[in-house]
């Protein structure tokens, strides 16, 4: 008698998109995006590739939905906050913080600027300067700069977190550096020589708040000028 051959274990609750959309974040972020495949997401799943079509197109509709669901979850935080400023904060803080904890969120934003998930962050925005009082013909450049520095910013800071081994310490690796522009030539370098101290103390945080408060304050200045 033959012995029976083992199939797969299947798993026996009901499938979803949010159930997809969860299991590929997971991927995402422990592997990256070229991990992220239709058979890999079916084994973790313990499901047919098929079955996932049902919810899913292909990989392009899939990034768009997992990032969708790290941004959304972004703003939902601004629930009560009523003050304009305060909520340009909020979404820029918290896109810094999700690209920094999911690095492959800020190359599909950057990807398709229509998806779902980039129309949340640009609505969020504009709005909030609307609400600012920005006069209309000022309101897409300042919109177009705030957008860029959270993007460019947040995305450049997840890119440098792979660029090293993940035993790499901040701080000994900044100390470094600070060492080295301490010892640049004066003359060429006088800045970097100045500001060398403060670089190994420095939260990336603070110091991307710090930017977003420098463009606000000169949004809300040219607007002053031109009412």
């Amino acid at each position: 008698m033959k012995p029976k051959t083992q199939r797969p274990e299947r798993r026996t609750d009901a499938l979803s998109k949010e159930r997809i959309v969860e299991a590929a974040i997971a991927i995402l972020d422990a592997d990256g995006e070229a991990a992220l495949t239709f058979r890999a997401l079916a084994t973790r799943l313990a499901t047919g590739s098929g079955a996932l079509y049902w919810y899913v197109t292909d990989k392009s509709d899939l990034l768009a939905a997992a990032a969708d669901d790290v941004i959304g979850r972004v703003m939902s935080k601004l629930a009560g906050i009523t003050e304009p400023r305060e909520a340009i904060r909020t979404i820029a803080l918290g896109a810094f913080d999700a690209i920094d904890a999911h690095p492959w969120v800020g190359a599909q934003l950057l990807r398709d600027p229509e998806q779902p998930a980039s129309l949340q962050i640009f609505e969020g925005i504009g709005s909030r300067l609307q609400a600012l009082g920005v006069p209309t013909p000022a309101q897409f450049d300042a919109w177009s700069a705030l957008v860029h520095y959270i993007l460019g910013v947040a995305g450049q800071n997840a890119a440098n977190a792979r660029l090293f081994p993940r035993d790499t310490d901040r701080s000994t690796f900044l100390d470094k550096m600070a060492a080295r522009w301490a010892q640049l030539d004066p003359a060429g370098y006088p800045f970097l020589r100045q500001v060398s101290a403060q670089l190994p103390g420095h939260d990336d945080r603070e110091q991307f708040l710090s930017g977003i408060d420098l463009i606000l304050a000169g949004i809300e200045g040219t607007s002053a000028r031109q009412r």
